[in-house]
This record gives structure tokens, C-alpha cells and sequence, in this order.
């Protein structure tokens, strides 16, 4: 059959949140230390121990927000330890991540400036679970206050005389989980204890953001909304796409059959159902859509490669990761009206990174490569989209072939994304404009693809899977037919 999708361009759905494409930074493995930091005294070439080609390569992400330190480690996190004098900073035991020493080199001064040199917003994650009301009080005030006070004084000391400027502020995290094995009951009434001392200083308003379900625990969203629903900003979701059996058999990144390659994407789909049940109950205690669902982590999580250190989550990304992000960055936009952040797990070098770093060398992903395309859609309106769409067959299942969003620029320009996630067949797609002021103008289309289902990017083939331009298509009148190749995410603009 001929899929179709039918894209309304006078139908407007509202803004597609640039936060949508965050992205998320922990201190684990080899995420922030070798991955983003190498210090100022390494041969790797840096700005202020900050490595160059890592922030070069997330600078054409135009990445909106980014969120730092954690994640469970966010829960054992002690600020105060990361300013000052770096030879002064305390030595710790990364105690989640491979229990190794973490000499807080990388700290807020460190992350502010990061944040700064990538034009993005900062996201800081607070200590709920073994820290104190006083201590995240104290952090937000060194970070914003604009005037004298203990911390303000204490940030000038440290360099920085003016305040930073911080939107983003989550009160915990996990706490159901590594952040505290807290019942929901327990944690909105702390919830609501906390972020009373997250004040806003001066000009600064600072958008709190609780930490909210893991999966389909609709039991936490709905205790959450009912008991501190007006104390919050934005509410956090966490859902990863594990392809294997259960948490102790993940399955591999790249030595998989391919009945994981559907089940990876029968599991990104389903983020779909969990963003619709988890935003019915939200509507219940907000029908005005004030509180967003920031779905802070999500991503493939796989066993580790063969011989890398368990606690550093260490895998690698191909084209099935490619698919599984399109999937889920389509699923967001089309949710737009709920959804006003996401952030992929992880940056660098853990889970589903974009960029995988091997002493000086530095790779970009197929994940990498999708968030380049879909970049298009950032702060762009959603406009209405209607498919007809065909299945692929699993053993025991189905799933559609194609999933898809579509928005329109502040200049008129249309861009449409879609993938196929058949693995062995081309698929045959339509695509109807209508409600266009004018007839079709340019079409410009890129696609990523592959030959083999596992293809990757490693240091010996740094460019086994890049994006192409795409021109296999015609032209009728307002619509665009194509045939989309096995395994392949796709961008077409219209001008």
C-alpha cells in the first residue's frame, strides 16, 4: 500500500517547545570527565578545560537546555564541594557510577560557563534525597542573587561577580527510585517543602520542576498533581526503550537479531501511551496545561560494550538509535500541547550519546544526526498532520511503518519528519499539502539510512552512517510521493 499523510498547513496545533530538544549531562562514566572535560592543562585542545571539538560539534545542535549533574548522582550531590579553588575541592566516591573518585573539577562555575559557550539554558537538578532544605536554598542564591548576601559574596569571590541567569530548577530527583525509595506521599509533601525555599531573587524567575513517574506509575502523577500541583512548573517523566527481556538482560547495541529490532521500537512507541495517560490525569488537576510534562530521561539503555566498565553505561548507537529518536522526537512534537521539555540520555559517551569520545578522537552518532535534522521543528508551529499508515510485522505483532510530525516556521516554511521502520522493505509514501497560500515552492529532502541493521559509527569509520541528500521523489500539484528506503529518518522541507 501507499502510506499517506495528509498536513494541514492553515491548521495550527500550537508551538512545538524548543526544550523538547534538551539534552542531559550526568556525572557518570565518561560523560562529563574525557567526554566534555578535559581540564585546562590537557593536551586536548580546550577553552577553559572545556574540549573544542565536543563543544563545536553540540553548538550545531543549537541544544535549547541542558541538564546537569544528575540523575541518581544529582541525589548525592553537594555544591558547595564543586566552587573554589579547584586543588581545595573535596574528593568523592561516585557511589551509583562505578563507585570511582569524583574530584568535583567540573562544578557550577564549570557548568554555567558550558552552558554559556553552547548558548543554551541551564537545567540544575537539586538534592532532595541526602541533601538539606538549606542547601538548595543556598545554591539558588549563589547562582541568581543580585545584590550582598552570604552566597552572592561568596560566587564574587569565586570569579563571578554578576548573578547567572537560571530558569530551570528540578527539586529532586528520581526520589521513588535512587533519589530516596520515597513513597509519592511522602515526596510531594517534601516537594513542597523544598521548592518554598527556591526563591526567585531580583528579575529571576526560576521554573520548578518535580520530579515526577518512572514508566506507568499513574499512582505518582496523580498523588503528585492532587497534593502539590500548584507548587510546580513542570512535572518529570523517565521511560527507556530496553529492547531486551528485563534490566538484568538488556540486550546488546550492536550484536542483536532482529526480533529486538522490533521490540526496540515497540518500546519507543509506547512512550506515546505513557505521555497520553500520564497527561490525562495532569488535565485533571490542570486543564489549563500550566504544568509541564519534561520528560527529562529517555533513550535506549543496552547492556555495556564487552569490557568497559559496568557502572559507566558505556554502549554504542546505530541506526536502530536513529530510529528509536525519531520515533520519540515525533512523538513529542505531536504532544506539544503537554510536552514542553525532553532530555535524551545522555550527551556523551553513556546510553544513547551523541557523540562518542576515544582520548583526542571524537565521533558524531546516528542519534548525533537526527537531532540535526529535527532541529527544523525547534520553537516551530505544529500544524495538523492525518495519516493513513500501514504495519510492519513482528512475530507475534504489529506496528505502524511510519511515524511522523510536521511544523511550520516563523517564515512560512514547512519542514515534514518521518522514518521507515520496516527493516527489510522500501516503503511508498504520499504526501498531500494543503491549505498552502501558494503552490509548492522548493522541496529539499535529507535522509539517513543504512545497509545493515547494527550500522554504526566507530573511530576507524567515522562516517558509516551520516545524512544524504534525498532526491527520490516527484512533484504532483501539492503532493510529494516517495519511496522511503528500509530503516531510514527523513526530512523534507518546503519552501
Amino acid at each position: 500500500m501507499t502510506n499517506k499523510l495528509i498536513v494541514n498547513v492553515d491548521v495550527e496545533k500550537g508551538k512545538i517547545n524548543r526544550n523538547i530538544y534538551g539534552h542531559f549531562a550526568e556525572h557518570l562514566g565518561r560523560c562529563i570527565y574525557e567526554g566534555i572535560w578535559v581540564g585546562e592543562d590537557s593536551p586536548i585542545p580546550n577553552t577553559k578545560g572545556i574540549r573544542n571539538d565536543v563543544l563545536t560539534a553540540l553548538k550545531n545542535l543549537q541544544i535549547p537546555v541542558l541538564r546537569w549533574p544528575g540523575g541518581c548522582f544529582a541525589d548525592e550531590y553537594h555544591w558547595k564541594d564543586g566552587i573554589g579553588p579547584k586543588e581545595g575541592r573535596k574528593r568523592m566516591v561516585n557511589t551509583h557510577w562505578g563507585g570511582v573518585i569524583e574530584n568535583n573539577h567540573f562544578g557550577t562555575h564549570e557548568f554555567m560557563l558550558l552552558c554559556e559557550l553552547l548558548e543554551t539554558e541551564p537545567y540544575i537538578n537539586g538534592n532532595v534525597g541526602s541533601g538539606t532544605v538549606q542547601e538548595m536554598s543556598e545554591w539558588v542564591e549563589y547562582l541568581t542573587f543580585n545584590g550582598e548576601s552570604p552566597m552572592a559574596n561568596w560566587r564574587a569571590e569565586n570569579g563571578r561577580q554578576e548573578p547567572w541567569k537560571l530558569t530551570y530548577f528540578g527539586v529532586g530527583n528520581e526520589n521513588w527510585g535512587c533519589g530516596g525509595n520515597m513513597r509519592a506521599e511522602y515526596y510531594a509533601d517534601l516537594y513542597r517543602q523544598f521548592q518554598t525555599y527556591v526563591r526567585n531573587y531580583g528579575d529571576n524567575k526560576i521554573f520548578k520542576i518535580a520530579g515526577g513517574a518512572n514508566s506507568g506509575d499513574y499512582h505518582w502523577t496523580e498523588v503528585l498533581m492532587r497534593e502539590a500541583g500548584r507548587y510546580m512548573d513542570g512535572l518529570s517523566l523517565h521511560y527507556y526503550t530496553i529492547p531486551g527481556e528485563s534490566w538484568s538482560e538488556k540486550g546488546s547495541a550492536l550484536d542483536f537479531a532482529e526480533d529486538e529490532w522490533f521490540s526496540a521500537f515497540k518500546k519507543a512507541l509506547h512512550m506515546d501511551e505513557l505521555i497520553t495517560k500520564h497527561s490525562k490525569i495532569m488535565d485533571k488537576y490542570d486543564p489549563e496545561k500550566r504544568v509541564g510534562l519534561i520528560v527529562d530521561e529517555w533513550g535506549t539503555w543496552y547492556d555495556v560494550e564487552p569490557g568497559t566498565n559496568p557502572g559507566f553505561l558505556y554502549q554504542q548507537n546505530s541506526i536502530r538509535d536513529a530510529l528509536v529518536a525519531s520515533i520519540h522526537l515525533n512523538i513529542f512534537n505531536n504532544h506539544s500541547d503537554r510536552v514542553q521539555m525532553a532530555n535524551i540520555a545522555q550527551t556523551v559517551n553513556v546510553l544513547q550519546a551523541m557523540i562518542l569520545t576515544e582520548g583526542e578522537k571524537m565521533i558524531l552518532t546516528p542519534t548525533y544526526h537526527v537531532f540535526d535534522m529535527y532541529k527544523v521543528h525547534q520553537d516551530a508551529t505544529r500544524i495538523s498532520l492525518d495519516s493513513v499508515i500501514g504495519k510492519v510485522e513482528g512475530e507475534n505483532d504489529q506496528l505502524p511503518v511510519i511515524t511522523s510530525s510536521a511544523s511550520k516556521s516563523s517564515d512560512g516554511e514547512v519542514n515534514i519528519t518521518l522514518n521507515n521502520l520496516d527493516l527489510k522493505g522500501s516503503t511508498s509514501v504520499s504526501i498531500e499539502l494543503r491549505g498552502l497560500e501558494k503552490s509548492m515552492g522548493q522541496v529539499t529532502g535529507t535522509i539517513l539510512t543504512a545497509t545493515s541493521m547494527n550500522a554504526h559509527n566507530d573511530f576507524d569509520h567515522p562516517e558509516e552512517v551520516k545524512p544524504k541528500e534525498f532526491t527520490s521523489f516527484t512533484i504532483e500539484g501539492d503532493t510529494i510521493t516517495a519511496e522511503l528506503p528500509a530503516m531510514s529518518v527523513l526530512l523534507f522541507t518546503i519552501k
